[in-house]
């Protein structure tokens, strides 16, 4: 390769649908392969920079996944040709949807593209996605992503340079004079800036001795589950070397492009190898599995004590100031997604502290943080994160939960029942029916609303199995952006009840191909004697009554969910 090149432009056809989702454009790898289509999309989100995009610095990194390398590669191209004046690149082209936040807010870049379809199965037969983080290191809000999108209905060319060939899997500083102007791509550390916030964040000397035992208390057994993802080189640096966790507790930690044929989607269904050997291993005290870019987490106690994302929010909201960094910063609000439990809204209620319901979408938390009214916040889709970045972050989320035990000296299940003791429990479960026909889908959403907006709805009692429920509110959820005074609308249909309880019904925009229908269902109880009882027993009834309302398996012809949380 010369160290002087020259861009040349590239005549290309639009491609429909090209839309970005709630987390960029997820399509088949096979989609993004089809001659130009990766190429236009990259030229798109330059395009949607303006005069940003000239003597700009971007991350670019993604979660390991099939068809990876190769992106990052036409994106050095594309990037240089356009322009860009640095590129900061993680090592083999890997770096966490945490991590990349994280550099962007460090070194104050003009954002980053992330290569990453999240918890979607990898492989060449699998998918691919490609997001856009913006400055503020959080995902591109909605006129962002519009932007890019109007721009891929129009584009006749993009700018390359072929002839650049940086090898990715070297760290090392690569500059190239491109059209006369110094362009720059580091591949640097997949894991360091990171790894320095999280040492800012935690008390990592009291984590480790929980971890390492002492003659007064046995050693804190953990078992962490990386499902073949991008959190491989993190759960090594971080729970290895710096909190000497054996090498025998840390599985799966190597990042393979098919995800080592595992669904990397930590909940009970797809880290079932995780809740398996918690059961079977009675000496193990805490479970954590991440997803395949490292945003989402699953927590399990001894003996595969399951805890719900609504409530592992709830909890760490409770006992937030044991955490050394929101000592410094003050607890400045919480939030959760619409669809999420409720039970972070009773800590807020008993704290005095504000707490926001926003629609499903990280980029919702994002404005909240940099307006500095949140420091806490959770999706029911095993997200947890806070103002540390602005994207959820499946390693920080661990980390705080072992702070918080490390400083309550209890074990996972005993936080969780002493928090339902002041509190009550909000039983909380989501039914995921996958790849449905997008025609049967919108039926199931169409009869809802038909039945909802139905004169006499409001003050109808349900039942089911002895069970009553009086209807309180019925609507197709709307936002009005605290912030900037944005609106988002039909974001989901809502049944909320007197009692608390409710009833969710959405699509799923996180898929690559058919349509996910997500039926949430949340009830709020505060007798003691049934904290214990499985979820889906206390559930039932709701289960029940919201099947019946949707008719979704006359819909859909399915008899039962894909996967249930």
């Amino acid at each position: 390769m010369s160290s002087a090149v020259s861009s040349l432009s590239v005549e290309t056809k639009v491609y429909e649908g090209q839309k970005p989702g709630t987390s960029g454009l997820r399509k088949a790898v096979k989609v993004f392969q089809q001659e130009h289509y990766t190429e236009n999309f990259v030229q798109a989100i330059l395009d949607a920079l303006g005069n940003q995009c000239v003597g700009s610095t971007l991350v670019v990194g993604g979660d390991g996944r099939y068809y990876g390398k190769d992106a990052v590669k036409k994106i050095i191209r594309i990037a240089a040709a356009n322009g860009v004046r640095r590129l900061i690149v993680g090592q083999n082209g890997i770096l966490s949807t945490p991590a990349v936040s994280a550099i962007i807010r460090k070194y104050k870049t003009q954002g980053g593209i992330v290569l990453t379809a999240s918890h979607n199965p990898g492989g060449p037969n699998a998918d691919f996605g490609i997001k856009f983080n913006c400055e503020n290191g959080g995902p591109a809000p909605d006129g962002v992503t519009n932007k890019i999108y109007e721009i891929t209905k129009t584009l006749t060319s993009y700018k390359i340079i072929p002839e650049i060939n940086v090898d990715i899997d070297q760290i090392q500083n690569v500059s190239i004079q491109v059209d006369g102007k110094p362009f720059d791509v580091d591949i640097v550390d997949s894991v360091n800036d990171y790894l320095e916030l999280m040492k800012e964040i935690f008390d990592f000397t009291s984590i480790r001795s929980l971890l390492q035992g002492s003659e007064q208390r046995p050693a804190f057994k953990v078992l962490i589950n990386g499902m073949n993802g991008v959190t491989g080189p993190y759960i090594k640096r971080i729970f290895s070397d710096e909190l000497g966790v054996d090498n025998s507790s840390l599985v799966n930690i190597i990042p393979l492009e098919d995800f080592g044929g595992l669904h990397p989607d930590p909940n009970l269904t797809y880290a079932i190898d995780l809740v398996n050997a918690m059961k079977n291993n009675p000496n193990n005290d805490f479970g954590a599995a991440f997803d395949g870019d490292g945003d989402r987490n699953m927590i399990l106690g001894k003996n595969a004590f399951f805890v719900t994302p609504s409530d592992s929010l709830a909890v760490l909201a409770a006992n937030l100031t044991l955490i050394p960094y929101f000592q410094k910063t003050g607890v400045k609000g919480y939030a959760r997604s619409m669809p999420t439990g409720a039970a972070v809204d009773r800590v807020a209620l008993k704290a005095a502290v504000t707490c926001f319901e926003v629609p499903t979408g990280w980029k919702y938390f994002g404005n909240l943080m940099d307006a500095g009214r949140l420091s806490l916040c959770g999706e029911e889709s095993f997200g947890t994160g806070s103002d540390h970045i602005r994207e959820k972050d499946g390693i920080w989320a661990c980390l705080a939960w072992l702070n918080v035990i490390a400083k309550l000296g209890k074990s996972v299940q005993d936080i969780l029942l002493d928090h339902w003791k002041v509190y009550g429990r909000n039983f909380f479960t989501r039914y995921d029916y996958e790849n449905c026909e997008v025609e049967s889908a919108n039926k199931v959403m169409q009869e809802v609303e038909t039945v909802i907006q139905t004169a006499g709805f409001i003050g109808k009692t349900l039942s089911s199995e002895n069970k009553t429920y009086t209807v309180k509110l019925a609507d197709n959820y709307s936002y009005t952006d605290p912030v900037d005074g944005s609106q988002a609308n039909k974001q989901g249909l809502r049944i909320l009840f007197e009692d608390g309880s409710r009833i969710i019904y959405r699509l799923s925009g996180t898929g690559s191909s058919g349509a996910t229908i997500r039926l949430y269902i949340d009830s709020y109880e505060n007798d003691q004697s049934v904290y214990e009882k499985d979820a889906q027993l206390i559930l039932k009834p709701l289960v029940n009554i919201a099947l019946d309302l949707s008719k979704l398996s006359q819909h859909t012809g399915r008899d039962a969910p894909t996967v249930i949380t």
